[in-house]
C-alpha cells in the first residue's frame, strides 16, 4: 500500500470480484430502486462489498447532500438490498 492510501478506509478494505454472484444481486436490487433517487435528482454508486458481506455505497448528486440522506440509506436502500440479498450484513456510506 501506498503512503498516500494509509488510512483511507476505503482504500484498506477488500472487496468481492466484480463478477461475484453476490455482486451482481446487489447490483441488480440497486438497479431496481434507483430510479426512485433519480427522480429526486440523485442515485447511488456501489463502491464494494467487503468479505464480511458489508456493502458500501456513495450517494451521489442531490442525496449525497440531502439532510435526509441516512434515512434513504438505512430505511430505503438497505432494507431494499437486504430483502433481495439476505447475506448482506448492512450497508455504509463510503466518502
Amino acid at each position: 500500500m501506498s503512503a498516500k492510501n494509509e488510512g483511507n478506509p476505503v482504500q484498506d478494505k477488500q472487496y468481492l470480484p466484480g463478477n461475484d454472484p453476490i455482486y451482481a444481486r446487489v447490483t441488480e436490487a440497486l438497479n431496481s430502486i434507483r430510479p426512485y433517487l433519480q427522480a429526486d435528482g440523485g442515485d447511488c454508486e456501489l463502491v464494494g462489498i467487503t468479505d464480511e458481506q458489508v456493502v458500501d455505497l456513495r450517494l451521489v448528486g442531490a442525496c449525497g447532500s440531502c439532510p435526509m440522506s441516512a434515512m434513504t440509506l438505512r430505511a430505503g436502500v438497505e432494507q431494499a438490498i437486504k430483502r433481495a440479498v439476505p447475506e448482506i450484513v448492512r450497508v455504509e456510506a463510503a466518502p
